[in-house]
């Protein structure tokens, strides 16, 4: 049976509040969309790229609710939790992939002994870039490695989604930033970790120096060796012209090292991750 690669949608990074990554995003050069507001007590504000993938700042907007869904078994929220509590306000926590059918990913998942817990519905509000309102509808499907503290991943299907008008603009960074290359995971010991990471994929895995590789549709995975429990660590991003890149980091007073091709930033406040930008020109 032929395997059909997952696709990358989306990284979830916790931060303390939404201002504070706000304005790290902006220094780094991208645009920043306004907020976003669940009915389970989170915010986000997104990052959106032209490859139809983005990032999302998680912050909480209203703790109370944020306790009544982790008592409801909410997995979204009760992981976010069991994140910063684990590691900390800002981070990488999540990975999320596109799906048609999260009742199926949800069986696989729970057949493989990856599943995180029930699945979740639910709708939210939005306004589009020209200021017209509607509702957007989701179902995601959780996996989680078993021993992982904090790490998870889901698969996102959008039940009723409504095209959203003019988000070119919201999807056009100073920066140059045109999608996510790739993502980058650590563990003590990536071989363990090969057959969930087969599983995140839905494909082969790769194995080179201790360190396991997966493509995925549109992006690609890596499990490198590090100390320490899995953890999603690093977000890689295509740009056309790594100068302009430079420049629009050093506008920002961003701090970056550069190896050829290639610029990354540690993590800061407000950005949870390693960010690396890679000249695909």
């Amino acid at each position: 049976m032929t395997l059909t690669l997952r696709l990358l949608d989306h990284c979830v990074l916790p931060v303390p509040d939404l201002a504070t990554a706000r304005a790290r995003y902006e220094a780094l050069g991208f645009t920043v969309a306004p907020q976003g507001t669940h009915p389970f007590g989170t915010i986000n504000s997104c990052v959106y790229f032209a490859d139809d993938t983005f990032l999302e700042p998680l912050a909480i907007g209203d703790a109370i609710k944020v306790a009544e869904a982790i008592e409801s078994r909410n997995v979204f929220v009760a992981r976010d939790a069991l994140y910063r509590q684990a590691v900390g306000a800002d981070g990488f926590s999540a990975l999320v992939f596109k799906t048609d059918d999260a009742m199926a990913d949800h069986a696989g998942f729970d057949e493989a002994d990856f599943s995180a817990g029930p699945v979740l519905d639910f709708s939210r509000a939005f306004v589009d870039p020209k200021g017209r309102s509607g509702k957007v509808s989701f179902r995601l499907a959780f996996a989680a490695e078993p021993t992982s503290d904090a790490a998870y991943f889901f698969t996102c299907q959008r039940i009723e989604a409504p095209a959203l008008a003019g988000r070119a603009a919201l999807e056009t960074h100073r920066n140059g930033v045109a999608g996510i290359a790739g993502v980058t995971l650590t563990a003590v010991d990536p071989q363990a970790q090969e057959a969930f990471l087969s599983t995140l994929a839905n494909g082969p895995v790769g194995r080179a120096n201790g360190a396991l590789s997966a493509h995925l549709g549109n992006s690609r995975l890596a499990i490198e060796p590090a100390d320490g429990p899995l953890r999603l660590a690093a977000i890689h991003f295509a740009v056309a012209d790594i100068d302009a890149t430079a420049e629009a980091l050093a506008a920002g007073d961003v701090v970056f090292e550069r190896e050829g091709g290639k610029l990354t930033v540690r993590p800061a406040s407000g950005q949870g991750a390693i960010f690396t930008f890679e000249d695909r020109s």
